[in-house]
């Protein structure tokens, strides 16, 4: 892993994070690639597609009493034959306004780097607590 490649994907993470707190959606939408995929942690649904996660988002965003999602990641590894890279971390959410987790556990997530920027192509999540 490069250097340059991991304190890339880490700074995308922080302005995933960033959107996500701030319910964002205009800046969660250039960090997803066109067709990236989620799994959700609970009951394994799919999201396929950006259009699709931004509909998830914008649902999520709506809610009074919305949960603000934070990933943290604790290693990323790079390929050394494609411009991809794996980052696995702990993600948790707590409800807006609070400090106190109601939900987290382990994620992965696939990036690729495309025209300089890096993007998820995929996110799988479990949840732990």
């Amino acid at each position: 892993m490069t250097t340059s490649a991991d304190l890339a994907i880490r700074l995308r993470r922080a302005d995933f994070n960033r959107a996500l707190a701030e319910a964002d959606l205009n800046a969660i939408g250039p960090l997803l690639a066109l067709h990236a995929v989620l799994i959700t942690g609970s009951d394994s649904a799919v999201i396929s597609g950006r259009k699709a996660q931004l509909q998830a988002w914008k649902r999520e965003f709506a809610v009074a009493e919305r949960t603000v999602y934070c990933r943290t990641p604790e290693s990323i590894i790079a390929s050394t034959v494609e411009p991809i890279a794996m980052e696995y971390g702990r993600w948790q959410g707590v409800s807006a306004g609070s400090e106190h987790p109601i939900a987290s556990g382990s994620y992965s997530a696939k990036w690729r780097q495309v025209g300089g920027d890096w993007v998820i192509e995929a996110e799988i999540y479990l949840t732990l607590a």
